[in-house]
């Protein structure tokens, strides 16, 4: 088989161009010499052998130089038709965002099921979720507390971060529970370069250790005892070691929260014992009001997410030894309100630094 095609001098001149170019596409050089081949008078047979190509590419470029000739020999993609953003295609594609659910079962959307959905480009719908801050593959959790006197009880204690009693103490008080003793199985492999450090999967656990603090709100020290147990008598014994700590009759406020062993009659006993000393509770599900949590995170990061321990006593001088060194620099949480004077409400403006 074969095609008769005839070449002006212009086009011979430019496919033999595109031929000898050293720095071109290797396909539209490919076009340039099958079309030369053939205004040649090679068979179909031939190019195949000397282009390694099928019949139909031969036919397919052939047919496009015979309909176009030069412009017909550029690669052509069908795609998607160009589709314009309009305003109210743009509010259907927020409708479906929000108010709908993908039909497979998806609790989201991504963008690709949401433009095959749809039948656009995904870009589109990527740049339609980029202008509007959408993000549906990700999610925020929240707690909201059930608290009736949570105005009272959080102005209550932000007064005390803001405006403390003159010569008074405040503590943030609060326990880490069941901080476990882990030993990795495998040897931890150091930091190096281009490579973080890497540890086990597999460990020991050699038993578990509840972490006390206070945390001074006025110095940022950090008072730290560990217990094997977590009771009410366990927060009476560090409650007695807060006051023993500051001078004889201080008055000293303590904010905790409301776990159950912060409000039995130990406690009671212990507060009527005891004249100096107030107790704060933080409103229901409202602890970030607590400044030891933000200690706690701390210590979490520093001492025990990445610690190997060999035993439950390893376990606990790492702790108070990381406490030393801490209270030889402490940091104080600087609040601040928008305004101190006006009606707190679960929603108040208070920046931690």
């Amino acid at each position: 088989m074969a095609t008769t095609i005839t070449l002006s001098e212009t086009e011979h001149a430019e496919l033999t161009q595109r031929v000898a170019k050293r720095v071109a596409r290797a396909d539209e050089a490919r076009r340039a010499r099958l079309i030369l081949l053939l205004a040649a008078g090679d068979t179909w047979s031939s190019i195949r052998d000397k282009l390694d190509c099928p019949d139909t590419f031969i036919a397919r470029w052939s047919k496009r130089f015979l309909a176009e000739r030069l412009a017909g020999l550029f690669s052509r993609h069908a795609g998607q038709l160009p589709t314009t953003l309009t305003p109210a295609f743009e509010a259907r594609i927020l409708d479906w965002t929000v108010k709908r659910k993908p039909s497979d079962g998806s609790t989201h959307w991504s963008t690709r099921k949401l433009a095959d959905q749809l039948d656009v480009s995904h870009m589109m719908v990527a740049r339609v979720w980029k202008k509007h801050a959408l993000t549906p593959h990700r999610i925020d959790r929240y707690m909201a507390s059930n608290d009736p006197n949570f105005e009272a009880k959080a102005a209550d204690i932000i007064g005390l971060y803001l405006h403390p009693p003159q010569h008074a103490a405040v503590f943030c008080v609060d326990e880490k529970t069941a901080i476990q003793a882990l030993d990795r199985k495998d040897p931890v492999l150091p930091l190096s370069p281009g490579r973080a450090e890497r540890h086990g999967f597999e460990y020991f656990r050699h038993g578990t250790l509840s972490l006390y603090a206070a945390f001074n709100t006025k110095t940022g020290e950090v008072l730290g005892k560990t217990a094997e147990r977590h009771t009410s008598a366990e927060f009476v014994a560090f409650l007695s070691d807060i006051v023993a700590n500051q001078p004889r009759g201080k008055e000293i406020h303590v904010i905790a929260d409301n776990l159950s062993a912060h409000k039995t009659g130990k406690v009671d006993e212990f507060l009527d014992s005891h004249s100096n000393v107030r107790l704060h509770y933080t409103p229901t599900y409202s602890s970030w009001l607590n400044h030891v949590e933000l200690w706690f995170a701390k210590i979490e990061r520093d001492v025990i997410a990445r610690g190997v321990f060999t035993s439950v006593s390893d376990l606990k001088r790492k702790l108070m030894r990381y406490i030393r060194q801490y209270n030889k620099a402490p940091k104080t949480v600087k609040w601040r309100h928008s305004d101190p004077a006006a009606r707190i409400t679960s929603r108040s403006a208070v920046t931690v630094h």
